[in-house]
């Protein structure tokens, strides 16, 4: 199932799109403005596709942008990154269109004071997504019919309102900038945590909270969160929509939230499940990104590469679910010999 939002009402429509993971939906009100953006999903070698993914471009405001990568996990985990993939957009867009936009203060204004201002402004928006991711993860609880226990999904989340981009995730998806340097060149910035049970500030939380934190001898750099007293569920991430056995010895659905100015030398934002950052680099992809002539192929191209990858650095593990959203954010010509 896929979604199509409705912003004059906030409502959530449930469309079906067959088999497909991913939704790219285009807000028809965007007096003809356009950003290159594209979404690609790929199903691994464990079954289900357990990935989602939406782009949505005219979000809230004229050249707005809502991205969205989820990746489920467990026995239900494709439920639940479709779950999340409907239900939080639609809770985003009430606060995007209700609170103030973050705007930069006037070059007068004294830099304390420009300081203040984006941070009184950006609290506004923290407490927005923190609010959302709340009542989603509450709405999967709910679901008495369906088990979530054992099952969850990551979510790394973009929106973009004109010049402001605010970035939420939780989980170990990421979020990556291509950034035009004074050289002219694209060098890649990170603009998330990966946020893992080998975080020792995650891990300190998680055993506050009662939980274990430690790998198993056959996967030794691969730290996962146990039960205090039983060797399950095993989950390898900190933060996770569902997963509600281990809500109470410190997995968490609050996300980490934070804020970035676009300046004219951003030229893209990619966005992807583990699947392609467990076998390509920051680098790789923001390569790889930049050599795609046709902006609208740019995902799938990064995860082509990811599969490629998958089969030479781990012919005999089975390959995980690849997913990439990406999202221009200057005019495409502006990467032209940029690599």
């Amino acid at each position: 199932m896929g979604i199509c939002i409705s912003s004059e009402s906030f409502g959530v429509h449930a469309i079906d799109y067959g088999h497909e993971n991913v939704v790219q939906y285009e807000d028809n009100n965007n007096n003809g403005y356009q950003q290159i953006g594209s979404v690609y999903s790929h199903q691994g070698s464990k079954g289900l596709n357990q990935d989602s993914a939406i782009l949505y471009q005219g979000f809230g405001v004229e050249n707005g942008a809502f991205s969205g990568v989820f990746d489920g996990h467990g026995k239900n985990g494709q439920i639940v990154s479709k779950l999340v993939m409907n239900k939080l957009p639609s809770l985003l867009l009430k606060h995007t269109l209700s609170l103030p936009k973050i705007t930069s203060p006037i070059q007068t204004v004294k830099v304390v004071n420009a300081e203040s201002v984006k941070n009184k402004n950006f609290n506004k928006w923290k407490k927005a997504c923190l609010s959302s991711f709340k009542v989603v993860d509450k709405d999967i609880k709910s679901l008495e019919k369906l088990d979530f226990s054992c099952s969850g999904t990551t979510a790394v989340v973009a929106i973009r309102q004109d010049d402001d981009l605010i970035i939420a995730n939780l989980g170990d998806s990421r979020a990556v900038l291509g950034r035009k340097t004074e050289e002219g060149t694209i060098e890649a910035v990170q603009l998330t945590t990966d946020l893992k049970p080998s975080l020792p500030s995650e891990a300190e939380r998680i055993r506050n909270c009662g939980g274990r934190v430690l790998a198993l001898e056959k996967e030794a750099h691969i730290q996962r969160v146990w039960l205090p007293n039983e060797d399950a569920p095993g989950l390898a991430m900190s933060r996770a929509f569902g997963d509600f056995m281990l809500k109470n010895y410190g997995i968490i659905s609050r996300p980490d939230v934070s804020y970035h100015h676009l300046s004219p030398n951003d030229q893209f934002l990619v966005l992807a499940s583990d699947g392609v950052w467990d076998v390509l680099s920051n680098d790789q992809v923001v390569s790889i990104v930049c050599s795609t002539k046709d902006g609208a192929a740019a995902a799938k191209a990064v995860i082509e590469a990811s599969i490629d990858a998958w089969k030479q650095k781990f012919p005999n593990t089975k390959r995980d679910d690849c997913t990439a959203i990406c999202l221009f954010l200057q005019q495409r010509a502006s990467l032209q010999n940029s690599t």
